[in-house]
């Protein structure tokens, strides 16, 4: 099995996820002043408390979040093996304090219960009941919303959700409008992605996949005006990434190819006969992004990252399709 995730790790072979507009309207309640907002999950409704203090971010990209809202957590998952502060070279200066580093996909509740949080931040994880249940009986956990798929907690949701659970819902709700400016912005600066067929896909090894909507690169992308292709947006089920055998290659031909190795370099890539001959690499559509730090901030997925990864990666489309 394939994992669409940036690096191999210890759960690879376990899992497909993740390196492979206001969509949360509507998930929070506020409380009276005497306590936190009430934050609708997946789970059920979840109260946060009114001042955290020792918060535990555990979803993807959470402690991002967090910190872009001015505040440091205890604890972080650092799924993306950043190393150090367990998060991007665009949010890690936000720390002032090295924060413990917590499992991913295994979690020690010993661990996380040791750090005595007042708030468990999971917004972006694998959607598992059972974990859920497990972390709230140390703290207010904040999962996913409803609806949405594995890992596939949008950056406007995952902000509405952390800043409602941290007492900051204008700060989340301006930090929203911020970034989407900036998208449209982009968007207005280039018509010449309106419309525009994408497959955004990744190599793991020798395995290849491609990401649907529920995706944060696919919703990069589709928020600059581009178009998920509709033959890989099909295959779509239960998850944001479909695999694809080597035969199947030619599928991520789309009028912009965008491409990225996990867990190597992007040697493999440019050097893959198959892919070189797919019709929009022939045609000089086929982007493939060697850059580590943006091939992170691209699939990171917070605020933080997506505002680096548009700075970063817009002109390469344009300069693509030019």
């Amino acid at each position: 099995m394939m994992s669409l995730r940036r690096r191999p790790v210890a759960v690879v072979a376990s899992v497909l996820a993740a390196l492979f507009v206001l969509a949360g309207c509507g998930q929070v309640e506020e409380e009276p002043a005497a306590g936190g907002a009430t934050i609708e999950t997946m789970f059920g409704p979840v109260t946060a408390p009114e001042n955290p203090q020792r918060v535990v971010a555990l979803g993807w990209s959470d402690a991002e979040a967090a910190l872009a809202l001015g505040v440091q957590p205890v604890g972080v998952s650092d799924w993306m093996e950043f190393g150090g502060k367990g998060v991007g070279p665009w949010a890690a200066d936000l720390f002032t304090e090295t924060p413990a580093q917590l499992g991913t996909m295994e979690l020690s509740y010993e661990q996380i219960s040791s750090l005595e949080p007042d708030l468990i931040l999971n917004t972006r994880s694998d959607n598992s009941q059972e974990k859920h249940d497990e972390l709230s009986k140390i703290a207010p956990t904040i999962s996913a919303p409803p609806g949405v798929v594995a890992y596939g907690t949008s950056w406007q949701q995952q902000t509405e959700m952390v800043a409602a659970a941290l007492g900051k819902p204008e700060e989340g709700a301006r930090q929203i409008a911020d970034l989407q400016a900036k998208f449209d912005e982009a968007k207005a600066a280039n018509p010449q992605f309106a419309g525009k067929n994408v497959a955004v896909g990744a190599r793991f090894a020798d395995q290849y996949g491609a990401y649907v909507r529920g995706d944060a690169r696919v919703d990069f992308m589709e928020s600059l005006g581009f178009v998920n292709k509709p033959e890989l947006q099909a295959q779509a089920g239960d998850t944001f990434y479909v695999q694809l055998a080597r035969e199947q290659i030619e599928q991520l031909s789309a009028d912009l190819t965008v491409m990225f190795p996990i867990g190597g370099d992007a040697a493999p890539l440019r050097g893959d006969t198959v892919l070189n001959q797919i019709p929009s690499a022939e045609a000089g559509n086929l982007l493939i992004l060697d850059d580590e730090t943006l091939v992170e901030a691209f699939s990171a997925g917070s605020t933080l990252a997506t505002e680096y990864a548009l700075q970063h990666a817009v002109p390469k489309f344009a300069e693509t399709l030019s």
